[in-house]
């Protein structure tokens, strides 16, 4: 019943919260949510959770993984957006009590995609984060946030349909073989693998790479990220990148498991470079001399969802640091947009050109930023590099053109990264009218999530190396 409750709780209280009109009771409901649903996550984590699957509901390592990811930047969104919705925040604000509903809605829907192993009703979770989510976007009532809204929607909506589309090809190429119908859940589909029809197997998982790749910021549909990120408020942003990319991720490896079982993983792994390859190259193009911070992060995003891709792709010891990867970016991510909000709040803008000084004007801000720009990059000794050095490493020995190739995209990223944020961190400020203040949970939470980064660079706990080591078994690492 813990699985259901996970789900069905955060849906609820979202429902209640829709007739709150009261702000900081709202905030109160969205912190007891979140506090509420990472303690349950922790006594999974104690729990013999393999052993209670409910209804369509079934908890593995993989899913385990990206829901502990998701309840814990979750709650530290929840810790953010009380400064960020009761301070003063830039721009004509919408109807605050849309933000907690919708937020706790999506945090629902996302806990589906990580604890259903059935492929129909993780793509309506999918499709349910984009409806929840897609307001957010609109939080601030300008054109530029409207238009990102709808980018959202109508990219989003093509990549889920062409992921609708994979998931009747692969229940075509179930029953080709056989005329009773093994259903839709992992376990079965994977049983029946060994005898599915291989074309319609292959096409499906191209459908399902190319429309689940679309919400996870794969090339080519990855358009709706940076317009998306960069409108929607910071603790959005957050989520958006930090948890929601892995969500589309998660769902993408349902379907690579499949093609584990029928013995087409060298075929799927292909794919899976070629377009992780691509991606990291189309996003470090828009990183240099990017004139947007927000935007900056997002294409950030891009490329990390690439490096993860190939590092499942290349399979054994890379798997492992794809899984690790992916811890990395989402504690990274997440704290850059949180100070990304710091500056928008006493900046007033998200041009780069307008923000100098940011270690004078905002020193604990630009400290913590000058750190999680250092772990993105993949400098030692955070997390990030040692989960880039293991996929870097597997693909040299695979082949060193490959190799060679990942290793100087990183280093064009992190170039164009601190080509465009260092400027910003230097500099004489102009004065502000009045001295500014950074709110305690506004840099406690960006300062907990760098923490966690560092630590996890230095030392990584059994518990988790375990955790990794078994979900990169699952896919074949």
């Amino acid at each position: 019943m813990m699985l259901v409750f996970l789900v069905t709780v955060p849906a609820i209280l979202g429902l209640v919260s829709l007739f709150v009109k009261n702000v900081r009771f709202a905030l109160t409901v969205l912190l007891s949510a979140s506090a509420l649903h990472s303690l349950v996550v922790v006594l999974l984590w104690t729990a013999t959770w393999s052993a209670e699957p409910c209804w369509l509901l079934q908890l593995d390592v993989i899913g385990l993984l990206f829901l502990t990811i998701t309840s814990a930047l979750f709650l530290a969104a929840s810790l953010y957006s009380i400064p960020y919705l009761l301070g003063d925040t830039h721009g004509e604000r919408a109807a605050p009590h849309r933000f907690v509903p919708c937020l706790l809605w999506f945090l629902s829907c996302m806990t589906l995609v990580a604890l259903t192993q059935h492929l129909a009703l993780m793509w309506a979770a999918v499709e349910g984060t984009t409806l929840a989510s897609a307001p957010l976007v609109y939080f601030y009532k300008r054109k530029s946030a409207l238009e990102a809204a709808w980018k959202y929607l109508l990219i989003c909506s093509v990549g889920i349909a062409l992921a609708l589309l994979g998931t009747f090809f692969l229940g075509i190429a179930a029953t080709a073989s056989s005329p009773a119908s093994p259903g839709l859940s992992l376990s079965a589909l994977m049983a029946a693998a060994p005898s599915m029809a291989r074309p319609w197997l292959k096409a499906a998982f191209v459908l399902a790479l190319v429309g689940y790749g679309t919400k996870m910021g794969l090339v080519p549909l990855h358009t709706w990220l940076p317009d998306t990120h960069s409108q929607a408020p910071s603790p959005v942003s957050a989520l958006l990148s930090g948890a929601l990319l892995n969500c589309a991720f998660l769902a993408i490896m349902r379907f690579y498991q499949v093609c584990l079982a029928s013995g087409d993983a060298a075929f799927a792994r292909t794919l899976l470079v070629t377009m992780g390859i691509i991606s990291i190259a189309v996003a470090c193009a828009f990183m240099v001399r990017q004139r947007d911070y927000k935007r900056l992060f997002a294409y950030s995003s891009i490329e990390n969802m690439g490096i993860v891709a190939v590092g499942v792709g290349l399979g054994g010891a890379a798997t492992y640091g794809a899984m690790f990867h992916a811890v990395n970016h989402s504690l990274c991510k997440a704290g850059l947009f949180f100070l990304s909000g710091n500056i928008l709040r006493e900046f007033g803008t998200t041009k780069v050109s307008d923000v100098r000084g940011l270690v004078r004007r905002l020193p604990v801000t630009g400290v913590l930023l000058t750190i999680l720009f250092l772990a993105i990059g993949g400098t030692p000794p955070f997390g990030p590099f040692w989960s880039e050095f293991m996929i870097f490493q597997t693909a040299i020995n695979t082949h060193v053109w490959l190799g060679v190739t990942f290793i100087t995209l990183l280093a064009i990223a992190f170039l164009g990264m601190a080509g465009v944020l260092l400027p910003m961190l230097q500099g004489n400020a102009a004065s502000p009218a009045q001295r500014p203040r950074e709110a305690t949970l506004s840099v406690l939470t960006p300062l907990a999530l760098a923490s966690l980064v560092l630590g996890l660079g230095i030392y990584l706990p059994r518990f988790l190396t375990d955790l990794l080591r078994q979900a990169a078994g699952m896919l074949g690492g």
